[in-house]
């Protein structure tokens, strides 16, 4: 127990020095809302102490106020318990009621869940928006699946791709998963999962209807795992009605999401196009004085920086027609209409940015000019 103890202060004492040392930390999390719907920032499969993590769940509620979030949900392993000798806990939804009482000061919504930890071909699956995670650890997987459903629990695949799940690195969907998705007991799949993206899982996900999920899987600190390699978090945005546990819910199994880590954005075509397009705004378009050459400032209003190739009928002037506005940053263009127009369409494929296995979208902004 003082083995644990110690451990957790130690930690603790790191994040406390993370915080005071700002220039380690990356931009807080920012995407703007598309029509009709909040861009809601979430991580829902997060590790503590309570399973194979190694901080409290206050530092993950911390974490996640630093790094701009909305909600996460404190997804422990029922079955996997290596600190158990060390921090004994019969109620398996002891992780969670930490962090619910910590968030209770601060503007952060938080998920119950947990994860259903099984070898293959079953693999793990977090099971969110749960009412008691005690029933859910049971000794067959589809009575855990079956009781999770019982709940109203949306429950999506981990990192399918993982090579101890999947020796050659590439998901399997075995009978198993087959069966779930049938009974409605099987509702998402990552498709990114801290560093790793899989574009399987992507083909997997739209070909089953499954929502597209990103998360980061933390089991140390976020600072440890991304900030001081110079990454972000990777998260689900999620797009929904209003900003509530119930409202992120519903979207969840309506599948209106997007995986975000760094630049890397993967997500059906009606969302992430109207993302990308709200994601940039037009500064400034007016012509050079006595010229046909119209020049944009381009502002990338996001947290992730953003790499475009020009794909509309002008050619452009003095920069090469693939090009990155970094987060933050106005870029200026210059294209050549050949002559002056009133209003002009801008089309840019989002390079890094996936509607479907190698298939990236193109986005467009009409531009009206002064």
């Amino acid at each position: 127990m003082k083995k644990s103890i110690l451990i957790i202060a130690l930690l603790s004492i790191s994040f406390l020095h993370s915080q005071a040392h700002s220039h380690l930390s990356a931009k807080p999390l920012s995407f703007p809302d598309i029509p009709g719907y909040k861009s809601l920032k979430t991580d829902l499969h997060i590790h503590t102490v309570f399973s194979d993590g190694y901080v409290w769940p206050n530092i993950r509620v911390m974490e996640a106020l630093r790094d701009n979030l909305d909600a996460i949900s404190l997804t422990e392993h029922l079955e996997y318990q290596p600190h158990l000798d060390d921090i004994p806990h019969p109620d398996r939804n002891r992780s969670y009621t930490i962090a619910l009482e910590e968030a209770k000061e601060h503007d952060l919504l938080i998920v119950h869940g947990s994860e259903i930890t099984r070898s293959a071909p079953m693999g793990h699956n977090n099971a969110v928006f749960i009412k008691d995670a005690n029933p859910i650890l049971q000794d067959k997987a589809e009575d855990a699946f079956a009781e999770a459903k019982k709940q109203g629990a949306f429950v999506f695949w981990n990192h399918p791709a993982w090579h101890n799940q999947a020796p050659q690195g590439n998901p399997i969907l075995s009978d198993f998963q087959k069966e779930r998705i049938k009974k409605g007991e099987l509702h998402g799949i990552e498709v990114i999962n801290s560093v790793d993206y899989a574009q399987e899982s992507l083909a997997l996900a739209l070909e089953h209807h499954l929502t597209i999920m990103g998360t980061s899987d933390i089991h140390g600190l976020i600072n440890w795992d991304y900030t001081e390699k110079g990454n972000q978090r990777p998260i689900t945005l999620v797009f929904a009605k209003e900003r509530s546990i119930t409202s992120l819910q519903e979207a969840l199994f309506a599948g209106r999401t997007v995986a975000i880590y760094n630049d890397l954005l993967v997500g059906k075509s009606e969302f992430l196009v109207p993302l990308l397009k709200a994601s940039i705004t037009v500064e400034k378009a007016s012509y050079v004085k006595n010229t046909q050459v119209l020049e944009l400032e381009l502002k990338n209003v996001t947290s992730s920086d953003l790499q475009f190739q020009n794909e509309s009928e002008y050619s452009f002037y003095d920069s090469s027609p693939v090009f990155e506005i970094k987060t933050g940053e106005t870029k200026k263009v210059s294209i050549k209409t050949l002559v002056q127009k009133d209003e002009i369409t801008l089309k840019l494929k989002a390079i890094g940015c996936f509607t479907a296995p190698n298939t990236q979208p193109i986005i467009q902004w009409a531009i009206k000019t002064k």
